[in-house]
C-alpha cells in the first residue's frame, strides 16, 4: 500500500511539473466539486468569524461550497434585546461568502435554545406570534435573494416524539410551525426553507413524529420545502442512516444532511477509526443514492475545534480531519466515494480540473481539460 501511494503521488507530482511547463494550472478536485459531479448542489461545513480567519481557513475556502452559521444568526445573537437588532458578525459571514464565490444555509430562526431571556419570557400568544413575525422579516428579509435556505424551525421534538417543551410550544402549541415558515416565505420567496432536526438517523417515535408533523404542514399547504437531518452520529450506530433518508424523501421534499460528524467512544483507537472511515461512506453513499438528497454539511473541520470535544468528553475524534489538520481515513474514503461515482475520467486516483493559462481557446483565452 505505501508503495502504491508513493507511486501515486509520484505520478501525480510529475503530472503537475508536465502541466505546469505546457502553461496549464493542475487544480485537484474538491469535495464539493466532486459532490456536484455525482449530481448533487454541495459539499458543505459550518463557518463563523472565529473560523474565518483561523487555520481551517484554506481548507474551508478548498473543499466546501456551502456554509452554515455556527453561532452569528441565531436569534440571541441577532436579536439579544427585543426590537436591537445586530448583524455585525452576520454580515461578515455574508461578505464572506460573497467574497469566495460561497452560499450560505442561515441558521437558525426559531429554536428553543440560543434565545434571549426575554423571548423565553413570554407568556402572551399575541405578543409571541408578533416577536417571531419581526425576527424572522428583520432577519431573512436582510438576506433576501443572498442566502440558499433557512433552517426555519430547529430541533422541535423529545427522542419519544413529543413536542419539546420551549417557549414556542408552550404559548403557541403547534402553530408556531405554520406561522414560522409563512413569515419566512413572505420574507423570501426564493429561499429553501427546512426544519431541521437531530435523531433522525434511526426508526423510531422521533421520524415517526417528523414524518406525521411533515404531512399535517403538507396538508395545510404550509410552505415547507425541505427536511434537514442533522446526523451527529456515534460510531457503531450508522448503519439505518441510508434507510432514513429514504423515509423522509418519501414525503417528495428535499432532504439535507445538515451536520454530519460521526463521533467515537474513547479511546480512540485505529480500528475505531477504520470503522468510522467506513461509516463516512456509509453516510455519503446514502445520499448519492436518494435523489432527494441536495447535499451534505459537515460540523467542523478539525477534530481539535468540534464541539464535541467539550460537549461529549467520552467521545472524541468526530470529523474528518484529525487535530493537526491533517486528513483521516473518513476523508479518504468519501473522497474516493465521489471519484468513482462521479463524472470524467481519473488518473493515479486523482481527478483534475486544468486550464490554460495563456493561448487557450474560449471567450477568456482558457480552456479546460480532464484528465
Amino acid at each position: 500500500m505505501t508503495r502504491t501511494l508513493s507511486f501515486i503521488n509520484l505520478r501525480r507530482s510529475f503530472t503537475t511539473l508536465l502541466l505546469a511547463t505546457a502553461g496549464y494550472h493542475y487544480v485537484e478536485a474538491s469535495l464539493n466539486s466532486m459532490m456536484q459531479a455525482n449530481g448533487k448542489l454541495y459539499f458543505g461545513n459550518i463557518i463563523d468569524t472565529n473560523t474565518m480567519q483561523g487555520n481551517e481557513d484554506g481548507v474551508l475556502k478548498g473543499e466546501f461550497g456551502m456554509f452554515t452559521p455556527e453561532y452569528s444568526w441565531k436569534w440571541n445573537r441577532i436579536q439579544p434585546e427585543k426590537g436591537k437588532f445586530h448583524f455585525n458578525d452576520s454580515d461578515a459571514v455574508m461578505e464572506w461568502a460573497e467574497a469566495n464565490g460561497k452560499q450560505i444555509r442561515g441558521h437558525t430562526l426559531v429554536w428553543h435554545q440560543n434565545i434571549p431571556d426575554w423571548v423565553d419570557a413570554i407568556t402572551d400568544k399575541e405578543d409571541l406570534m408578533k416577536v417571531i413575525k419581526d425576527h424572522i422579516n428583520k432577519a431573512v428579509g436582510r438576506y433576501k435573494g443572498r442566502v440558499y435556505a433557512w433552517d426555519v424551525v430547529n430541533e422541535v421534538f423529545n427522542e419519544d416524539g413529543t413536542f419539546r417543551d420551549s417557549v414556542f410550544y408552550r404559548v403557541l402549541g403547534e402553530d408556531f410551525i405554520p406561522l414560522a415558515f409563512r413569515t419566512a416565505r413572505e420574507a423570501d420567496p426564493n429561499a429553501k426553507l427546512y426544519i431541521n432536526e437531530y435523531n433522525l438517523d434511526y426508526a423510531g417515535p422521533k421520524i415517526d413524529a417528523m414524518l406525521n408533523l411533515v404531512h399535517r404542514l403538507q396538508a395545510q399547504n404550509v410552505p415547507i420545502d425541505a427536511i434537514g437531518s442533522q446526523t451527529h452520529l456515534t460510531s457503531g450506530r450508522v448503519n439505518e442512516v441510508p434507510a432514513q433518508l429514504k423515509r423522509l424523501a418519501s414525503t417528495g421534499l428535499d432532504i439535507a444532511v445538515t451536520e454530519l460528524d460521526i463521533r467515537i467512544k474513547r479511546p480512540v483507537t485505529p480500528a475505531k477509526l477504520q470503522q468510522q472511515k467506513g461509516e463516512y461512506a456509509l453516510v455519503t453513499k446514502g445520499c448519492l443514492e436518494v435523489p432527494a438528497c441536495v447535499g451534505i454539511s459537515m460540523w467542523g473541520v478539525s477534530d481539535q475545534n468540534s464541539w464535541v470535544k467539550e460537549a461529549l468528553p467520552a467521545f472524541g475524534a468526530p470529523l474528518m480531519w484529525d487535530g493537526n489538520l491533517r486528513r483521516k481515513g473518513a476523508y479518504g474514503a468519501v473522497d474516493g466515494l465521489l471519484r468513482k461515482g462521479g463524472e470524467g475520467s481519473e488518473m493515479a486516483g486523482a481527478k483534475v480540473s486544468v486550464t490554460r493559462r495563456h493561448g487557450g481557446r474560449g471567450r477568456h483565452g482558457k480552456r479546460r481539460l480532464s484528465l
